[in-house]
């Protein structure tokens, strides 16, 4: 049997040429335009806030259950994420604290799809996995990116989304989905889950907009 042919696999970062369209929605939507500007109400701001915090919840387990098998090589840098992840999570606390906003809430339909997606990636193949998770992590860096520096009311969240050492979390998840793909003996379907991805982010910035008449011209 002949050995498999690595060198047609191509960088994960081409996926987002591939879906250029869906991918300018998610990181240009409008919930960011809104908070660079300011003119996003402060309730639906606090809304997202809250669902986010129970996304990066559901986040925490996919990662910790995605590090138990992946390759060796991506270990490291799952490691740290997830530890950046539980570090996260006592942040949103802190500030649902000084904004005296209730976490033990339901999940909206947006996340509850995004934790069933994640669920679903538990039993993917291991490369489809971690591309799934670079691109949730690059699609939230420049989603943040194109709201920065944010209006003064949420400048320091967008800060806190926005640091380099997020950015070089993303960089060393896109190598070890590179070395994955570069490494599988056969060919999965990275465009269908990259396109989920990206799906989800937009569905997840538009849940705290809809029912809002500030969304009607908006969306």
């Amino acid at each position: 049997m002949p050995a498999p042919d690595r060198s047609a696999a191509v960088p994960v970062t081409d996926l987002r040429l591939r879906h250029a369209t869906s991918w300018s929605h998610a990181t240009h939507h409008p919930f960011l335009a809104a908070v660079r500007d300011g003119t996003i109400p402060e309730a639906a701001f606090e809304t997202w806030l809250v669902q986010d915090y129970r996304f990066v919840q559901d986040l925490l387990v996919f990662q910790a259950r995605l590090l138990a098998r992946a390759p060796r090589p991506a270990q490291a840098v799952l490691a740290r994420g997830a530890v950046a992840l539980v570090d996260e999570l006592a942040w949103f606390e802190e500030q649902a604290v000084a904004r005296r906003l209730d976490l033990d809430v339901p999940p909206m339909p947006a996340t509850a799809a995004y934790a069933v997606l994640l669920g679903r990636l538990d039993d993917a193949d291991v490369t489809v996995a971690l591309t799934a998770l670079w691109a949730l992590e690059r699609v939230y860096l420049d989603a943040w990116s194109f709201a920065a520096p944010g209006a003064p009311a949420y400048r320091e969240f967008v800060a806190h989304w926005t640091t380099p050492q997020f950015a070089a979390y993303v960089d060393a998840l896109e190598q070890a989905a590179d070395d994955a793909v570069g490494a599988a003996l056969g060919g999965s379907d990275l465009d269908a889950v990259f396109a989920e991805v990206v799906d989800a982010e937009s569905d997840f910035w538009a849940m705290a907009l809809r029912d809002m008449t500030w969304t009607e011209q908006a969306l």
